[in-house]
């Protein structure tokens, strides 16, 4: 697939806009953007993880709609479109007890309206711990009130 972006992702405005947001909150970093993939990472701590010590499920999925979300957000047309979490399926593989879990976003469909990603969370060894399936709405701005 070639460049997806209609916006080109600029990783200095994304830690911007997620600054004062869960993604802040538990230390979800955006770290690298490619043609068609955007990448972050969230570390395993006392923040996100469950009292067993591994990171908990719902942190990989905050860290995996992150991704997701504001992928979409730059394929979209954001003055007349938004985006927004539809569903999200998560496969847990592997436990995470230390380090960083690093997530990609790529695209499996990205129609008109709907987006649907695929997000490979690994651990700090680059094995597969959880995968997700994102899937996206888009909606023009003019239908929704907020």
């Amino acid at each position: 697939m070639s460049n997806i972006w209609h916006r080109q992702p600029c990783l200095s405005a994304i830690k911007k806009m997620c600054e004062n947001t869960i993604d802040n909150y538990l230390g979800i970093e955006i770290i690298d953007v490619g043609d068609n993939f955007l990448s972050g990472k969230i570390p395993v701590n006392s923040n996100t993880a469950q009292p067993f010590g591994i990171i908990h499920g719902g942190a990989n999925i905050v860290l995996a709609e992150s991704l997701g979300s504001i992928a979409s957000a730059h394929v979209i047309n954001s003055g007349t479109e938004i985006c927004f979490g539809q569903e999200v399926n998560a496969s847990h593989v592997r436990p995470v007890s230390s380090g960083f879990v690093t997530g990609t976003a790529s695209p499996i469909h990205l129609g008109k309206r709907s987006h649907i990603w695929q997000i490979e969370l690994k651990n700090d060894e680059n094995k597969l711990s959880c995968f997700v399936k994102l899937t996206m709405a888009i909606k023009k701005r003019a239908e929704m009130k907020f």
